[in-house]
């Protein structure tokens, strides 16, 4: 059995099975044989069953936030956005999914023609995270599911009770359970999801365990998609039309779900020449965060989900002391119950820091002040990641000029922490490899065949 603890004051929710490596290739079985049925139905009517879901995941959304915040810690207003804002997904699949599985039709030449069709690639295991599950969940599973595949979803460990929540929903709206399984259990469960026949795979999480999975699943042959981490930077320019407002807006896209969000902003560098007045606005935002109770609708920052990454931050922030930084604020775990720490802002930091080198996927930021452009641009590309990349400035040229040059995935101009479902999401380096969302992100989770017809 596998326990789920409450982050925020380490009360046992429930205890769950665990599945087995036989009970993962019995399902296997089961979402082999459903696959074929399913793939036979039309795309209007994969996507209908999907749209049903949508509907009841609104119809029953204070008690999924209520249950999204009682296993991840992530405060309750914050659970009620994701939650709503991960219907555009819904949205998306309903205005473009079946322009883009269509079948393509190519005239040819004396006689002959030529057509493209997207077939599914079959049985999908799909290995997701924690901190947005219904995000990155639906960015695979909803996708796959329109394409014509069938889904092993393997929720994190940290947001079991959510993913078993997903099955029982859309079972109800019609997709069979054949279609969809949920499969439980933590990392050890996941390396078992390695060692069968699934015919593609879909991880969400950290570069040590994507690689894990990269190297495991190599010998297969099949199709893997790698969403990682990231080193996110944001430059913020000494022509913004207002300090505070750039402050206001690099602080929450620091600490939105305690900083914990493969896109979140996690170095920042700003222009000497508005750096004294940035840092004063950056502090004031931040000290006005109310921490504690995630349940409470005031609350911004709650505790963070994994017990395990309190060490990782404390020890991010005795580095960069030990090596000159100024703490602002904050650099500590809080008394009592819960996996509270608090939100921290490190100045006077450089490239030798780890805070300023290694994920930190927690409520702490270090701030670096630059004297041009041209000092940040070397310092956003000093990374191993290429997930985003952010400028603030009032000049969209000057803003390019930067933009243009980070290997990144995506890139933001006047804004941070951003996923649209219109573009694809995608990282580089040790952000990871495929793309999920837009016309990009359904056919992944197809296969082209090409066909050859001549007329006799």
């Amino acid at each position: 059995m596998m326990n789920i603890y409450n982050p925020s004051n380490e009360q046992l929710l429930k205890s769950v099975e665990e599945d087995s490596s036989q009970t993962i290739l019995d399902k296997l079985n089961k979402l082999r044989h459903g696959q074929l049925l399913w793939s036979q139905k039309t795309v209007a009517e994969r996507l209908n069953c999907i749209v049903k879901f949508g509907a009841l995941v609104q119809s029953n959304i204070d008690n999924l936030a209520k249950v999204l915040t009682s296993e991840t810690g992530k405060p309750i207003q914050q659970s009620y956005n994701e939650i709503r804002g991960a219907n555009n997904r819904i949205e998306h699949l309903k205005q473009n999914a079946e322009k883009w599985l269509a079948d393509n039709v190519i005239e040819g030449l004396e006689g002959t023609y030529e057509k493209i069709i997207h077939e599914p690639l079959g049985v999908v295991a799909n290995i997701s995270a924690w901190n947005f599950p219904y995000n990155v969940g639906y960015n695979v599973f909803l996708y796959a599911l329109v394409a014509g595949n069938s889904v092993a979803y393997k929720p994190s460990e940290f947001a079991t009770l959510t993913g078993l929540a997903f099955a029982d929903l859309l079972y109800e709206a019609g997709v069979p359970e054949n279609v969809f399984q949920c499969i439980v259990g933590d990392g050890s469960t996941g390396q078992a999801m390695l060692e069968v026949a699934f015919d593609g795979y879909f991880f969400t999480g950290s570069y040590p365990t994507g690689l894990h999975i990269l190297k495991e699943v190599a010998p297969k042959m099949v199709p893997v998609q790698l969403e990682l981490g990231g080193k996110d930077p944001l430059y913020v320019m000494d022509d913004v039309k207002d300090v505070k407002v750039a402050a206001v807006n690099a602080a929450e896209g620091a600490f939105y779900n305690n900083g914990q969000s493969c896109c979140a902003v996690e170095r920042i560098y700003v222009h000497e020449n508005i750096y004294n007045d940035f840092i004063k606005f950056f502090l004031e935002e931040v000290e006005g965060y109310v921490i504690g109770d995630p349940e409470s609708e005031n609350t911004f920052i709650g505790p963070l989900t994994r017990k395990g990454q309190l060490n990782l931050l404390r020890n991010q922030v005795d580095d960069a002391i030990s090596k000159g930084a100024k703490l602002l604020l904050g650099g500590d775990e809080l008394a009592g119950k819960g996996n509270f720490f608090a939100p921290t802002i490190l100045i006077e930091v450089n490239h030798e820091m780890l805070v300023m080198k290694e994920e930190s996927f927690g409520p702490i930021i270090g701030i670096q002040k630059v004297k041009n452009d041209e000092e940040a641009i070397e310092l956003m590309k000093d990374t191993e990641y290429g997930l985003t990349s952010a400028v603030f400035s009032t000049d969209q040229a000057r803003a390019e000029q930067v933009l243009k040059i980070m290997n990144t995935g995506t890139v933001y101009w006047n804004c941070c922490d951003r996923v649209s479902p219109n573009v694809p999401w995608s990282g580089r380096n040790k952000s990871g490899v495929g793309t999920t969302l837009s016309s990009q992100g359904i056919r992944a989770f197809t296969q082209p065949k090409a066909y050859h017809w001549r007329e006799v």
